[in-house]
């Protein structure tokens, strides 16, 4: 596994200190990205929260999860969460160590008080003494919250920054630019009243010194809960390690609603992702997870076919100049202004995601934006299959017959691809693993490129055609 370490430096340790009327949060920024550009240590709010006890408790679950790893919980993890100022509310996200769950609290315009919120991205120190501070936080205590440093202290501070060597596999990247592509797919299925949310998740495993517990499990709604079933149901949600819902503990008696996304399944499905969201006093806080475990987002797939397609790099060129830090962004709306159809948009923003530039609501069900210190090539420069797919092209492998390509891989052996309403399934052992679960296998992803190729070949004999007369 590729790794690489990002230096995440702050001005100073972000504390929880005693200030005239009450209590003062202030959380450190590291560099990052604002409408004016990039700036090291920039400021996205400075104003009361409206529940400091509920936002404490909600920031700290995303703490855990940025610290956590529940597959192979003998290796720590440490990522600082990542805040965005989106205009109308604060952003907090982070990813487990193992890739399988990604955590958000978004404290909206009822939450904030006082204070006008600002665009952009940056990572946001939690260290462990504000962690402890954060637990001890009273119901009463007016809390006064500043993301990012005074400006009186940017320009005295002559001191030693704060410096944090932040491990980042390649494969924590591609997670979030999968985990927004799945959960573009999910529903509501089921809304449960504060004392059954809290009841159900209370009954849930907690885990321990051994890994979290792979296998589907599943849960339909009845009436105001969730009961526990062994297989795949109509109107069923999949609850893949509910050991992996622990951070939920920190905010459960703060909940007034249990909400839970997920894709429509049928009788026999798979195990799926699904996203859990505790609804508090003016903020959510979501809990996605990967359909198992012991398997992170990195490697689903669903990014790979907008990956493939020359244009959709030049569409998410025109889409990102449009995006301006807008907290809810409609495809439908997105197409409009940028005169590109739904699918080449969606295909732009996910294209985008793939930098950590888009993010997903499932509340909303809409995209956001963001920016993560990412860049696309990386994630295209390391991700296998496409790369495969991209080889298997280029060296002439790929033949096409109407609804049957042929691909000769590299050992020599014929692969057959069949388009069967559009979804092309593959004779290879990828496919017979898989089923498409997780993506296009390499050989099915090189019949897509080439198909493609071909009909903007086709597409520009028409034009030279239609002006020639």
């Amino acid at each position: 596994m590729t790794r690489s370490l990002q230096a995440v430096a702050y001005r100073r340790p972000s504390v929880l200190e005693s200030a005239a009327g009450g209590q003062l949060l202030g959380l450190e920024t590291s560099r990052g990205a604002t409408p004016m550009g990039v700036k090291d240590h920039p400021q996205f709010f400075a104003g009361f929260l409206t529940s400091p006890q509920v936002a404490s408790a909600a920031l700290l679950a995303v703490a855990d999860v940025a610290a956590a790893r529940y597959y192979q919980q003998q290796l720590r993890a440490s990522l600082d969460p990542v805040v965005t100022g989106n205009g109308d509310r604060l952003r907090f996200e982070s990813f487990s160590g193992c890739c399988g769950v990604y955590a958000r609290l978004d404290v909206l315009e009822p939450g904030l008080d006082g204070g006008e919120v600002g665009h952009g991205t940056t990572n946001v120190d939690v260290n462990n003494p504000l962690r402890e501070a954060l637990s001890r936080i009273g119901s009463d205590d007016p809390l006064h919250l500043r993301v990012g440093p005074e400006e009186l202290a940017v320009t005295t501070m002559d001191g030693p920054v704060v410096e944090k060597k932040v491990p980042l596999p390649d494969r924590w990247l591609r997670g979030f630019a999968e985990a927004q592509v799945i959960a573009a797919g999910f529903d509501l299925r089921a809304e449960l009243p504060a004392a059954d949310a809290v009841r159900f998740l209370r009954a849930l495993p907690r885990g321990g010194a051994r890994p979290a517990s792979t296998g589907p499990r599943w849960v339909v709604p009845t009436g105001n809960t969730l009961r526990p079933t062994t297989r795949a149901v109509p109107g069923a949600v999949c609850l893949p390690g509910p050991e992996r819902l622990i951070a939920l503990q920190r905010v459960l008696r703060h909940a007034t609603a249990l909400r839970v996304y997920g894709p429509a399944v049928t009788g026999g499905a798979a195990a799926t992702a699904s996203a859990w969201e505790v609804v508090l006093p003016g903020m959510r806080l979501t809990l996605t997870l990967s359909p198992d475990a012991s398997r992170g987002f990195s490697g689903e797939g669903g990014v790979l076919d907008a990956l493939a397609t020359d244009e959709a790099a030049e569409d998410a060129e025109l889409i990102s100049v449009l995006l301006a830090w807008e907290p809810r962004v409609d495809v439908a709306d997105l197409a409009s202004a940028s005169g590109l159809t739904p699918e080449r948009a969606r295909a732009a923003l996910i294209r985008l995601g793939t930098s950590g530039r888009v993010g997903y609501d499932t509340a909303e069900a809409a995209y956001f934006h963001r920016e993560l210190p990412y860049d696309a090539e990386r994630v295209e420069r390391h991700n296998p299959r496409l790369r495969s797919a991209r080889a298997l092209v280029a060296a002439g492998a790929v033949a096409l017959d109407g609804a049957l390509g042929t691909v000769t891989a590299e050992d020599g052996h014929v692969h057959r691809v069949r388009d069967e309403a559009g979804v092309l399934s593959c004779s290879c052992l990828w496919w017979a693993k898989y089923r498409g679960g997780r993506g296009p296998c390499k050989h099915a992803l090189a019949v897509r490129m080439v198909r493609r190729g071909d009909a903007a070949a086709e597409l520009d004999m028409a034009r030279v055609e239609a002006d020639a007369r």
